[in-house]
């Protein structure tokens, strides 16, 4: 899902591949183990031939391959784009299930699985060959359809890629898309006899999985400590990012509370100066800024409510939502262009902290009893404070500002 993420600077792709990297080695992922780390978006494409070729070069078909994680981490969308690449045999996708693609957790109840396309040397040139002709395209020398396919692309994510195909069928001209005994009768009642056609199923032969390798989808990892747990599937898709995120900035002194939604607070309690407080999490979550004696009274009334819309459901929702608990949060300022820490509100997101150089800071978070508040030192995103508009005045917040999206395997379309 790396295209949510903005960039906070040049380079800042490396930065997070070192992040993850860093991460592994602690989770004991070290080299040897872990051969390769990838920053993929699923969704937009991003990244994706890139995976898939060194799939191929360093796997090749030397065994079968299961997609793990936690629930929400994108494994299914992930399932269906390789579904649709070279990494697949050309007419698997014709005949595989796609995944099922929802926010709720445990929603991929079917090990699905797809047969690995065998990368011969012929295969591999071909698919090459296909990824440079495609490299020295522009936009303007897309069709219609794929430009107004990937303008809407570059609105949901900051990063975008295509996934082609080289191995495919051919599709028998006479073919008909559309099944005419569907069109024979009212669709308020039901035919008289089941058209044929859906009961023939197209099936691999015995010679193309008898020595197959597959790909699997796997039902997700549920994590104890994570927010989503706690929601109902309407406040799960308000909290997930399906767009690219836009970093929400605000300028706080000591004694003001930051709230993201109801299910995240942090008090600005000690310091001699303003610092930064950077949102990262989806757009459809209200960020508001109070003082420290009105934040209380603010929860008690807006939780649960339009105010600060997740969760949802009023008094009797929050009779069964855990209360928020606190945790204090000392940091020593870098400087003011360099986040010192992320506190991580669980999975609703995260806020990148700001300060002066040498600024001490007594911060408190809170986040539902039973889930993860993290400090995240060094921070992710180091740089994202500056990603930002003017000051709103009157106002702790600066005006939004969105960074510019990427295509990654198209020639920059010159202007003029």
């Amino acid at each position: 899902k790396v295209d949510l993420l903005p960039a906070d600077c040049r380079g800042h792709l490396g930065r997070l591949r070192q992040r993850v990297a860093a991460a592994c080695a602690l989770a004991g992922l070290r080299r040897g183990v872990l051969v390769d780390i990838r920053l993929v978006s699923a969704k937009t494409g991003y990244g994706m031939e890139g995976l898939v070729s060194r799939l191929q070069r360093s796997w090749k078909c030397a065994g079968d391959v299961y997609l793990l994680g936690a629930t929400n981490s994108g494994k299914s969308t992930l399932f269906n784009t390789l579904l649709r690449s070279d990494y697949c045999k050309s007419r698997a996708p014709d005949i595989i299930d796609r995944a099922t693609v929802s926010p709720w957790p445990g929603t991929t109840l079917n090990l699905l699985k797809f047969p690995i396309i065998n990368p011969t040397c012929d295969r591999i040139f071909r698919r090459q060959e296909r990824l440079k002709e495609e490299a020295t395209k522009t936009e303007d020398q897309l069709s219609s359809e794929e430009k107004k396919y990937l303008n809407q692309l570059k609105k949901q994510g900051y990063l975008v890629g295509e996934v082609g195909r080289t191995f495919q069928q051919q599709k028998s001209s006479a073919e008909i898309d559309f099944d005419p005994d569907m069109l024979s009768y009212s669709m308020d009642e039901d035919p008289r006899d089941p058209p044929k056609k859906h009961e023939e199923r197209e099936e691999f032969t015995h010679n193309e999985v008898k020595d197959a390798r597959w790909c699997f989808d796997t039902p997700g990892i549920v994590k104890e400590d994570c927010v989503l747990n706690l929601l109902t599937e309407k406040e799960v898709k308000l909290v997930l990012p399906s767009h690219a995120i836009v970093p929400r900035t605000f300028i706080l002194k000591p004694g003001m509370v930051l709230f993201l939604a109801a299910l995240g607070r942090i008090d600005y309690l000690e310091g001699e100066k303003p610092a930064w407080f950077s949102v990262l999490a989806s757009n459809l979550l209200p960020v508001h800024v109070t003082t420290l004696s009105n934040a209380d009274t603010i929860y008690e009334k807006h939780a649960a409510q339009e105010f600060l819309k997740v969760p949802m459901g009023g008094e009797e929702r929050m009779k069964e939502f855990p209360p928020l608990v606190p945790q204090d949060i000392s940091l020593k300022g870098i400087g003011t262009t360099e986040a010192v820490a992320d506190i991580k509100l669980s999975s609703a997101g995260w806020v990148a902290v700001t300060a002066h150089a040498e600024e001490e800071l007594l911060l408190r978070a809170y986040t539902p009893k039973g889930t993860a508040l993290v400090v995240r030192e060094p921070p992710l995103l180091p740089y994202i404070s500056t990603i930002r508009g003017a000051r709103i005045p009157g106002t702790p917040a600066y005006r939004t500002k969105k960074p510019p999206s990427f295509v990654e395997n198209l020639r920059t379309t010159r202007s003029g």
